[in-house]
């Protein structure tokens, strides 16, 4: 899950992830269960995606916090 805005997602993104922006995490929650579990987590710095694994943890959600997806080995 990449956690960025819309528009650095579209500009690259690891395969096969999906886009939740951090802002709307809280919000789309309840889509989150729909998806293989634990999450691993990226952003472009590391930053947001670590705000986001806390904030999932805290909800009870299995998630991993991978850093930067330029960190993220392609497969």
């Amino acid at each position: 899950m990449d956690v960025r805005i819309p528009v650095e997602f579209m500009d690259g993104h690891v395969a096969n992830s999906i886009n939740f922006q951090l802002q709307e995490i809280q919000l789309r929650l309840t889509e989150l269960s729909s998806f293989p579990l634990p999450l691993l987590i990226c952003c472009a710095s590391g930053m947001r995606s670590a705000q986001a694994a806390g904030f999932l943890q805290a909800q009870g959600v299995s998630c991993i916090k991978a850093g930067s997806r330029i960190d993220i080995p392609a497969h």
